[in-house]
C-alpha cells in the first residue's frame, strides 16, 4: 500500500493547480515530520486510498478560508476571487495549518460530502432506464449516503442532452449530458428521502459552507452548480435522516409498496462503507425486491490517479448500474455520461426488476 505521503503526491501527480501545489508540499512536510505528520499522525500507516485524506485535509483548510480566518492565503482561491500564483502557496499556507492542528485533525475523521450534484446528470439517466425497464411513471426515490440530500432533487433541475431535455424549465441549475440517445420518459417523483451518517444542513450557512469546502477552489463550474443547487434546496427541503445505509433501508423498504417503483440509488459512497455494510445493503435490497417493484442504481467507483489531462471515463469513470447491469459511465463529477446498451422491457412487461 503506497505510503501516505504517496498518497498526497498521486492524487494529481503534477502540479498544475492549488491543489497539486498544496498537496506536494504537504507530501514533503508529512516526510519530514513537520505541522502536517503531527496533523495526520492517527491516520499515518492506517489509511487507505479509498480513505481520501488528502481530500479531507484540503476541505479543512478550506473551511478556515472561508470563514474569512486566514485572508492571505484567500488570495491564491480561485473561487474565492484569488489569483496569485499556486507555487507561492506554501509559505501562506503552513502558519495557517500551525494555527488549526486540533481543527484540521479533526477534519481527517470526516469523510468528503462534496454531494456532488453534477451526478445528477448520470442518476436521471439511470432513473430513466429504470422507469423504461418497470413500466412504472410513479417514484418513490431513496438514496444512502444522501449527504445534503441535493441530488434527490434532480426533477427540479434541467437535465439536457442533443435534442432532448427534462425537469425543471426555469431550474437554475442546468446539467449537459452530451449523452443523445438518453432522452427521458414521462415519470414523476411522488416522494424522496435519504439518509446519511453525518447528515449536512444545506439551508444554513454552516451547512453551506461545509459543502463549498469540499468542491475544488479552481473548478469555479461545480460552484456554480453547488451555489444553484443550494438555492433550490432551501426552496424545496429534503428529509435527510441521521442512519446508517443498510438499517435505514431495511425500515424504509419494509412495508410493500406497489403503487410506485421504489428506486433505491446511491453515488460514490460505497467506498465509505466498511465491507459488512454493503453486503448488508444488497441483502436489504434483494429481499424487497419479492415484496414491490423496486430498481437499484449505483454511481460508484474510485477515481484513478490523475494527471494534467484527466482521465479515461471509458475506462476509469464511475459505473452507473441498474440492477447491477452496467449502462453507463461518467465523470466524477458529472457529465459527460457515455452510454452502453441498457436493459429494455420484454414485451412491455411491468413488474418487479431482477
Amino acid at each position: 500500500m503506497p505510503t501516505l505521503a504517496d498518497q498526497f503526491r498521486q492524487h494529481f501527480g503534477h502540479r498544475e493547480h492549488l491543489y497539486g501545489v498544496l498537496l506536494d508540499h504537504l507530501a514533503d512536510d508529512l516526510d519530514a515530520g513537520g505541522v502536517t505528520a503531527l496533523i495526520c499522525r492517527d491516520v499515518v500507516g492506517t489509511a487507505s486510498r479509498g480513505d481520501a485524506v488528502q481530500l479531507r485535509l484540503l476541505a479543512g483548510l478550506f473551511r478556515i478560508v472561508l470563514r474569512g480566518e486566514a485572508p492571505p492565503l484567500a488570495a491564491f482561491y480561485p473561487s474565492l476571487g484569488g489569483a496569485a500564483p499556486a507555487d507561492g502557496v506554501w509559505p501562506v499556507a503552513e502558519p495557517v495549518l500551525l494555527a488549526h492542528v486540533e481543527e484540521l485533525r479533526a477534519a481527517l475523521a470526516i469523510p468528503p460530502q462534496t454531494n456532488e450534484v453534477g451526478r445528477s446528470a448520470m442518476l436521471a439517466v439511470g432513473l430513466f432506464a429504470a422507469v423504461r425497464v418497470s413500466g412504472i411513471r410513479r417514484v418513490r426515490l431513496l438514496e444512502p449516503g444522501a449527504s445534503a440530500g441535493l441530488n434527490l432533487n434532480v426533477d427540479r433541475y434541467r437535465i439536457t442532452g442533443p435534442g432532448w431535455a427534462w425537469g425543471s424549465p426555469s431550474s437554475p441549475l442546468v446539467l449537459d449530458t452530451q449523452a443523445a440517445d438518453a432522452g427521458p420518459v414521462d415519470l414523476e417523483i411522488v416522494e424522496r428521502r435519504g439518509c446519511d451518517l453525518d447528515p449536512v444542513a444545506a439551508s444554513t450557512p454552516e451547512g453551506a459552507r461545509y459543502l463549498t469546502s469540499f468542491v475544488w477552489p479552481f473548478d469555479l463550474a461545480r460552484h456554480e452548480r453547488l451555489a444553484a443547487a443550494l438555492d433550490i434546496g432551501r426552496a424545496h427541503p429534503v428529509a435527510v435522516d441521521l442512519a446508517g445505509a443498510s438499517a435505514w433501508l431495511a425500515s424504509q423498504l419494509a412495508q410493500p409498496r406497489g403503487d410506485v417503483l421504489t428506486v433505491v440509488w446511491q453515488s460514490i459512497t460505497e467506498q465509505y462503507w466498511p465491507a459488512a455494510e454493503s453486503a448488508a445493503v444488497r441483502d436489504v435490497v434483494a429481499s424487497a425486491r419479492a415484496r414491490m417493484p423496486l430498481a437499484h442504481l449505483s454511481m460508484e467507483g474510485v477515481p484513478p490517479r490523475q494527471t494534467g489531462g484527466g482521465y479515461d471515463i471509458s475506462t476509469h469513470g464511475p459505473e452507473l448500474r441498474l440492477d447491477g447491469r452496467l449502462i453507463a459511465r461518467s465523470h466524477h463529477h458529472g457529465p459527460p455520461v457515455l452510454l452502453l446498451p441498457e436493459p429494455r422491457a420484454v414485451g412491455g412487461s411491468k413488474g418487479h426488476l431482477g
